[in-house]
């Protein structure tokens, strides 16, 4: 055997060592997909599934597509025409915003990033004051650039606001207004006043028992009936106070598994300290049934992030409703399944990255307990 062929061994035999990254991944694989037999089976069902289906699709997608030029002619190959989404990409992001007005949408989004970072940091020093601006000072900023009509920026109505952005919008007016409702709600339905507790019960019940879609066509359809004469509220603002009111209720539930959750002898103890309800609720209750609760919250929030698609059966131009607007292009007739397919690729990497960032919350909770 030649000193060569003898070194490499050894390079292998030392990076299999126990320890090593290379027998920590062996000792992964075995655990986690050929652990028992029934493991074993499912990894290789699972493997021979890939090995059916994603050839076709790299070569549909990857290998045979087009993604040069800038008309349907371009696109000769077999694979996908992605140059229909490359010459619809701003449409998909901004919808029917004026070009020319791109950068206030961008500002926004900038605004929304420098916000949230300081929040989703771990051990942000005065945190608590960039939730306070994430909550008041951004939406008002954000509203101004949008909307327009003040210090010299045009007026630009929400019929033209659509695409991703739109989506964006409405999951985070959303959020924000449906999580301070749901924890209400939640400490309502658990009062020890009967009024309070069955105002809060049915309004739960109520809003768990109507489909969204009839909510959403009940605010763009029979709302402005019931106001009075002359009296009018933009379609958006009406949509997003309709899913405000419906995944509060969501919220409350989620919330109110939480609070179950904490062990009641602390809220006796924090009682017999001299504490009002209101401080036991807010200092001691509610911070342990946040954390029990964050799987559902993230949970809540990525179906609400995807359910923000249901304002286009209202006449609103979010990303699906820009997609199926570019598919009635003549020029671009029959290019469905990329469009569909980009679709779906945006809402996963949106899905998944509040998915992975509440994962990793989780672990950190309870690390930290």
């Amino acid at each position: 055997m030649s000193e060569a062929t003898a070194g490499q061994r050894l390079t292998v035999r030392r990076n299999f060592e126990p320890g090593t990254p290379g027998a920590r991944i062996i000792e992964w694989t075995r655990r986690n997909l050929f652990g028992s037999a029934l493991n074993t089976l499912l990894t290789i069902l699972v493997l021979a599934l890939a090995a059916l289906i994603l050839p076709p699709l790299i070569r549909w997608g990857v290998t045979q597509a087009t993604l040069h030029g800038t008309t349907r002619a371009d696109c000769t190959g077999d694979g996908a025409c992605w140059t229909f989404i490359r010459v619809r990409l701003p449409l998909f992001f901004y919808g029917r915003y004026p070009p020319s007005d791109y950068w206030r949408v961008d500002l926004v989004a900038i605004l929304l990033v420098a916000c949230c970072v300081p929040v989703l940091r771990e051990r942000m020093t005065h945190r608590w004051l960039w939730v306070i601006l994430l909550l008041t000072l951004f939406p008002a900023l954000a509203a101004v650039l949008l909307w327009g009509g003040i210090f010299g920026l045009d007026y630009v109505d929400t019929t033209l606001w659509g695409g991703l952005m739109l989506d964006f919008i409405v999951a985070f007016v959303t959020v924000a207004g449906s999580l301070p409702l749901g924890i209400l709600l939640a400490l309502g339905r658990r009062s020890q006043l009967p009024i309070v507790r069955t105002l809060s019960m049915g309004y739960i019940e109520l809003w768990r028992g109507v489909p969204l879609l009839t909510v959403l066509f009940i605010s763009a359809v029979l709302v402005p009936l019931f106001l009075p004469q002359g009296v009018s509220v933009d379609r958006l603002l009406r949509a997003m106070a309709a899913l405000v009111l419906f995944n509060a209720a969501y919220m409350a539930e989620v919330v109110r598994g939480g609070l179950q959750g904490v062990d009641h002898g602390q809220e006796e103890a924090a009682h017999t300290l001299g504490l009002h309800w209101w401080h036991v609720q807010a200092f001691v209750v509610l911070p342990q049934a946040l954390r029990i609760a964050v799987p559902g919250i993230i949970n809540t929030v990525v179906d609400l992030f995807k359910d923000t698609t249901l304002v286009t059966i209202i006449g609103l131009f979010d990303l699906l409703g820009a997609v199926e607007q570019a598919l009635k292009d003549p020029a671009w007739l029959g290019f469905a399944k990329e469009g569909y397919a980009f679709a779906a690729l945006i809402f996963f990497v949106c899905c998944y990255a509040m998915s992975a960032y509440g994962r990793s919350m989780e672990r950190r909770l309870s690390r930290d307990q």
